[in-house]
């Protein structure tokens, strides 16, 4: 497997495209995005656990049913969550019809999905302006065009693409995403958009989804609020020309470990780009008695408020690193816990079976300061073990949320 150029436009008969539409009042950037598939693709989503949720996922969940996991499209604008909204749900499928006609294809076939401020009507009539535009200008070189349009607070595009090879066939797969503040993920992330030329059967799409969130997306935190409007999709379209793969096969676990890369690929970059964030955090834990509590411990430490307050400080407060593990919910021996700092300016131990260590506190300082930086936990319990990612919280968090409305 290698990175490649492309994004959501690297695999084999996919196009995408972006078009400012003025969904945001007052806003001229690009607020309509379009990735679509040249033949029909198998395609899989997973939502947020929110208990509320946009319309457009519960369109989104109606045309897969619909459909049996078949898509053309995936169709999203950004600027307006269409959440909360008594017309939300007639929005949605007018976004999906529009696009539909434009297409040629059947509104089932589209994706739908939406990011931005809860509780605001979105105006269809301004996305009826956009979809022929944005139709007409679709090209194989138009993946950057869609990840800005999907952005919000975000400062960076995200999006990263690779090749590899199934069933003796080259395969190519690539993935947009957007988030950067209200991310603490129990599905996926605020947005993503993954696809690919092989040829997936749906059930195997389904699966691999599930396992590659569950280590990627699913150990991501910014600031501990679940969105409303999560959604991570991913569209199959086969023409690679590689016989379908299916699960439990060993083309499967290729296919999954490409979408591992993908998606954990771009959920560092999301946890990089949280917003007023400085640092990108990974919490590395080792010697758990199981995944699952490494896990747990790995997220609890990248969501704690003080241990972010005390990497924006470049702070070696290791005590709130203890402190973050002892409410992860899970049994731990304090008394064999480990904790060393690692950055590119080198690493640095302040804990050992549970009790501070000597250190300098000018090196930890230097440690911290790094744009990225790595809090090990040891365990010492077994040989369980998890990464997470997470950013410091700053001032500027505060502010870009206070004023997000306006």
């Amino acid at each position: 497997m290698r990175e490649i150029t492309g994004g959501v436009c690297a695999a084999r008969g996919f196009r995408a495209g972006g078009v400012s539409c003025g969904i945001k009042n007052g806003s001229t950037k690009k607020d309509l995005a379009l990735v679509v598939s040249d033949v029909v693709a198998n395609t899989a989503a997973v939502y947020t656990q929110n208990l509320v949720f946009g319309a457009p996922i519960k369109v989104t969940r109606a045309n897969l049913a619909k459909s049996g996991g078949k898509a053309r499209a995936f169709l999203c604008n950004s600027g307006n969550a269409n959440t909360c909204n008594e017309d939300g749900e007639a929005v949605a499928n007018r976004m999906c019809e529009l696009a539909a006609a434009e297409l040629g294809v059947s509104a089932s076939e589209i994706v739908v999905a939406s990011t931005g401020v809860i509780g605001q009507k979105l105006d269809v009539s301004r996305v009826e302006r956009g979809i022929a535009p944005l139709v007409a200008g679709l090209s194989a070189s138009g993946s950057e065009e869609a990840a800005v349009a999907i952005m919000t607070t975000d400062l960076a595009q995200k999006t990263v693409a690779v090749e590899f090879e199934v069933g003796g066939k080259v395969c190519k797969m690539g993935g947009i995403a957007k988030g950067s503040g209200m991310i603490h993920p129990n599905m996926a992330t605020m947005l993503c958009f993954v696809t690919t030329d092989c040829a997936v059967s749906v059930e195997a799409l389904e699966v691999a989804l599930k396992e590659a969130t569950d280590v990627s997306f699913n150990m991501v935190s910014v600031d501990g609020d679940t969105s409303t409007n999560d959604m991570a999709s991913v569209m199959a379209n086969g023409l690679a020309g590689n016989s379908e793969v299916a699960v439990g096969t060993s083309e499967f676990v290729v296919f999954v470990e490409a979408l591992k890369f993908v998606l954990t690929d771009l959920a560092k970059k999301i946890a990089k780009d949280g917003e007023g964030a400085t640092k990108l955090l990974e919490c590395v834990v080792s010697g758990a008695s199981s995944e699952e509590v490494a896990k747990k411990v790995a997220k609890s430490v990248v969501c704690s408020s003080l241990v972010k307050t005390a990497m924006f400080g470049s702070d070696a407060n290791w005590g709130r690193v203890l402190c973050a593990i002892g409410y992860a919910g899970v049994g731990v021996d304090v008394s064999g816990v480990g904790v060393w700092f690692v950055s590119p300016a080198g690493e640095v131990v302040v804990c050992e079976n549970g009790a501070g260590v000597a250190f300098s506190e000018e090196v930890a300082k230097r440690v911290l300061s790094e744009s990225e930086v790595q809090i090990c936990v040891s365990l010492k319990d077994g040989t369980g073990e998890a990464r997470a990612w997470g950013c410091d919280l700053s001032y500027e968090y505060v502010k870009i949320n206070g004023d997000y409305r306006s």
